[in-house]
């Protein structure tokens, strides 16, 4: 996958909660968990180890704060953090509050559904909030 073709690598129709030169943190539209975030790369960079340390720590640490941040706002029973890539090799992580009655729990998000799951909405201009003031302050 080249950066013309990566869908990471262009910004369109996502739901931006912060940006800076490095990252940035967007909202998933999943209407199943809408606490799903993402932080990811703004350039096309495949592995955690291709970054310098300094990036590395800085794109680990907004993965934190957001997680942070949906713990505040959500009290989810656990928290979800993964990087694939497999399908996109565009360094990216994805960051979802899990619930016991959701669709999936105890099994991923990925996974056949075991039960309708219940939505637990989350105030998009709040976690936005929490996330500049954090990533500000660090």
């Amino acid at each position: 996958m080249t950066e013309t073709s990566c869908p990471l690598c262009a910004t369109h129709n996502e739901n931006i909660l912060w940006c800076d030169a490095l990252l940035r943190v967007i909202r998933v539209d999943d209407p199943e968990y809408p606490g799903f975030c993402r932080v990811i790369l703004n350039r096309h960079v495949q592995e955690m180890t291709d970054l310098p340390p300094h990036e590395r720590a800085r794109l680990m640490q907004a993965v934190f704060v957001v997680e942070g941040a949906l713990r505040e706002l959500l009290q989810p029973e656990k928290m979800n953090l993964a990087e694939f890539g497999n399908q996109v090799p565009h360094l990216h992580w994805h960051i979802i509050p899990r619930f016991s009655d959701d669709a999936h729990f105890p099994d991923p998000v990925w996974a056949a559904a075991r039960r309708a799951g219940r939505a637990h909405p989350v105030d998009a201009a709040r976690l936005a909030q929490l996330i500049s003031r954090r990533l500000a302050a660090s």
